[in-house]
C-alpha cells in the first residue's frame, strides 16, 4: 500500500497518514512525513499499535526527548507493561489529568518549551476522552487588525502552578522537581515559527500576567485570544481515538486539549514529548536575573486566587 498523506476535509489543518508502518519507517519515508507535519500542524497515524520502544525511537527522529513512552493514563502501568489498577480521581495525578482538558502547550512551563508530542492510544473510554488540537497560525491570521498590532510586543508568564489553581481551584504542593516548580516563564503572544516562518498566537491555560497590564485586563485579552482561535470550526479538530492510533502535532503552532469522559472507564495514552530547540524556545533558565519576575509575579496570581477561592468557599 502506497503511502497516503491526506489532508483533513473541511479543516485548515491536519492530514491523515496511510500505507505506512512507522515501526520500521526509513529516513527517506520520514523525511516526506516531516514535510507535511510542518505543513498541516499535526499527523494522524491509524491502526500502528506501536510499542513503547518503537514510540520512542519514531519520536527520536524529530529531535531529543523531554520524555519517552510516560503513560498518559487513569491506569497505573504494571511492571510487565499492562494496565490494570484505576488511579483514584480524588489525586494529584487525576487533577493534573483533568487540568489537561483546558486548552494548551505542552511544557511552556519549563526553561524550554516543547517541539511537538506524540500520543500512542492503548485503551479508550467507550465515550468522550478525544483530543483536541485547534490551529494558532490560522487563529493569529485572522484576528481583527487591532488585535494584532496589540499582540506584537506583548508577554505572558507560563506556570502549572497558576493553571491548577485558576481552572479547578487546585493548589499542588509545590516541589522543585515536578511541574509544580515555582517558576514562571515569560514568553511573547506573537511567535515566529522557527522552521516555517509563519506567526502565529502562543497562549494557552498556562499563559497569565502579561507585564504593563493590569490584572483584569491580562485576564480579557487572553481569553479574548483564546476564544477568537477555537471559534471557528476549522481551526478545531477532534481525534475520536481507537486503539493503535498515533497522533503528532507541532507543540509550536497548536493548541490541545483532552476531552471529559467517565474516569471510572480506562483511558491509556502512551505519551512521548520532544524538547524544543534552544534557540527558539528557551525562555530563560531559573538563575537567569530574569526569573525573579517570574516568580513574583506567579506569587501575586496565587494570592489573587487564593483570595478569590475563600471569598466563594
Amino acid at each position: 500500500m502506497a503511502l497516503t498523506i491526506e489532508p483533513i476535509a473541511n479543516k485548515v489543518f491536519g492530514a491523515v497518514v496511510t500505507g505506512v508502518s512507522l515501526a520500521s519507517i526509513d529516513d527517506q519515508t520520514f523525511e516526506e512525513l516531516y514535510r507535511a507535519f510542518l505543513e498541516h500542524g499535526f499527523l494522524v497515524f491509524p491502526e500502528q499499535f506501536l510499542s513503547e520502544q518503537h514510540n520512542i525511537e519514531f519520536g527520536k527522529r524529530f529531535g531529543e526527548l523531554e520524555f519517552g513512552a510516560l503513560p498518559m493514563a487513569n491506569q497505573y502501568r504494571n511492571d510487565d507493561g499492562s494496565f490494570t489498577a484505576m488511579v483514584n480521581v480524588d489525586t494529584q495525578r487525576m487533577r493534573t489529568n483533568i487540568g489537561n482538558e483546558a486548552w494548551h502547550t505542552d511544557s511552556t512551563y519549563w526553561p524550554v518549551s516543547s517541539k511537538c508530542a506524540l500520543l500512542s492510544a492503548v485503551k479508550v473510554p467507550e465515550q468522550g476522552g478525544q483530543t483536541e488540537l485547534a490551529d494558532m497560525r490560522a487563529g493569529y491570521a485572522t484576528l481583527p487588525e487591532d488585535l494584532k498590532l496589540r499582540v506584537q510586543n506583548l508577554s505572558a508568564f507560563h506556570s502549572t502552578e497558576y493553571s491548577q489553581a485558576n481552572d479547578l481551584g487546585d493548589f499542588p504542593m509545590r516541589d522543585t522537581s515536578s511541574i509544580y516548580h515555582g517558576e514562571a516563564y515569560l514568553r511573547p503572544l506573537l511567535k515566529t515559527h522557527p522552521e516555517t516562518g509563519i506567526q502565529n498566537l502562543f497562549i494557552g491555560r498556562h499563559a497569565f500576567g502579561i507585564p504593563g497590564l493590569e490584572r483584569h485586563e491580562s485576564r480579557i485579552l487572553l481569553q479574548t485570544l483564546l476564544e477568537h482561535v477555537v471559534s471557528e470550526p476549522q481551526r478545531v479538530y477532534q481525534h475520536q481515538w481507537a486503539a493503535g492510533d498515533l497522533l503528532v502535532w507541532d507543540n509550536r503552532a497548536l493548541l490541545h486539549r483532552a476531552c471529559p469522559y467517565d474516569y471510572s472507564q480506562p483511558r491509556v495514552l502512551i505519551g512521548t514529548r520532544v524538547a524544543g530547540e534552544v534557540p527558539s524556545e528557551l525562555a530563560y533558565y531559573p538563575d537567569d536575573p530574569r526569573a525573579q519576575a517570574g516568580r513574583e509575579a506567579l506569587a501575586r496570581e496565587l494570592a489573587a486566587l487564593r483570595s478569590a477561592a475563600a471569598k466563594t468557599a
